[in-house]
């Protein structure tokens, strides 16, 4: 039941393009557990513990969390009915008031 999953804690890696383009990887080191990359045009999504791969153009799809992550650290919208709020401090939180799921981190240069 979402709201009720224990919480994950991991290293975030981002990395973000002056064209748009943007890349998110969530690991528990040394494994990637997800890889998201994205743009205007595109976006694709990795799980590499299932051997996951999905990929599409256009915005991306709203269920799966970490392309709006990619999206909302890259300054794009993300899909409703997810919100994403960036911070002064560089924490950021994207949540979704239906499910109660939420996607913390901090940003550090």
């Amino acid at each position: 039941m979402p709201g009720k999953r224990p919480a994950l804690a991991g290293e975030l890696i981002l990395a973000v393009n002056a064209d748009g383009r943007a890349f998110v990887e969530f690991a528990k080191v040394p494994f990637p557990l997800v890889r998201a990359k994205c743009n205007d045009a595109r976006w694709e999504i990795e799980f590499p513990p299932q051997k996951l791969f999905f990929a599409g153009g256009g915005a991306p799809p709203k269920r799966l969390a970490w392309l709006q992550v990619c999206r909302g650290l890259a300054g794009k919208p993300v899909r409703a009915p997810w919100r994403f709020e960036g911070r002064a401090d560089g924490s950021w939180r994207l949540s979704n008031p239906r499910s109660r799921e939420t996607v913390e981190g901090y940003l550090q240069p």
